[in-house]
């Protein structure tokens, strides 16, 4: 995430492309040797690679909380079970409130509900866009970016975790899941956003 962010800031503040085509070579040699050295030095994430690509391998272990939350999100269907009417989330999805909130979104609300729920992200990132095309000056410009892209590949990354797109990160979704700390510093950083607005040209 903070990777991500960074990235999109360099790109957007002028970085020359010659440094993202060198980070993009250390990044892949990177990753390489982690991924040979990584189940011996560190066994749980090798144990995480597993279960996302088998979930099924073991439903009662690693694979649990995967398989529950794609349960939730199939028998959602097309409009739902209804607000507050999630069978999954009744211990079956471990800890539903957190990291897969958007599964039982999926549940309650159908695929028509996650679709907004999608398309409120996508709303919020063409707005933070527009806000920093317009800001007064490069700071407000960096400083909204910065802001928008964290919610949006937060979202982004919550979304894919949850449809076992990718393996499990740990990422919440920005406003829907539960963490008073998370909540009141995504409030501040839109009220910065906010302020930075009413000083566009």
């Amino acid at each position: 995430l903070i990777l991500g962010i960074g990235a999109v800031l360099m790109f957007v503040g002028g970085t020359g492309l010659r440094w993202f085509v060198l980070a993009g070579l250390g990044g892949a040699a990177a990753i390489g040797a982690a991924v040979v050295v990584m189940p011996d030095l560190v066994p749980y994430a090798a144990d995480r690679l597993r279960s996302w690509q088998d979930p099924f391998a073991d439903p009662l272990g690693d694979g649990h909380q995967t398989i529950q939350s794609l349960y939730a999100i199939g028998s959602g269907g097309a409009t739902g079970l209804g607000l507050g009417n999630s069978r999954q989330k009744h211990l079956f999805v471990p800890e539903p409130q957190n990291d897969f909130i958007f599964s039982i979104v999926c549940e309650e609300l159908g695929f028509v509900g996650a679709c907004a729920v999608v398309l409120l992200f996508v709303l919020l990132l063409w707005r933070g866009i527009t806000i920093a095309a317009h800001a007064p000056d490069r700071f407000g410009a960096l400083l909204v970016v910065g802001f928008t892209v964290q919610v949006a590949l937060q979202a982004v990354l919550n979304v894919a975790v949850v449809t076992n797109t990718i393996p499990n990160t740990g990422i919440s979704l920005p406003f829907f899941s539960s963490g008073g700390t998370s909540l009141m510093m995504l409030l501040g950083e839109m009220g910065i956003v906010l302020s930075v607005s009413r000083g566009e040209t």
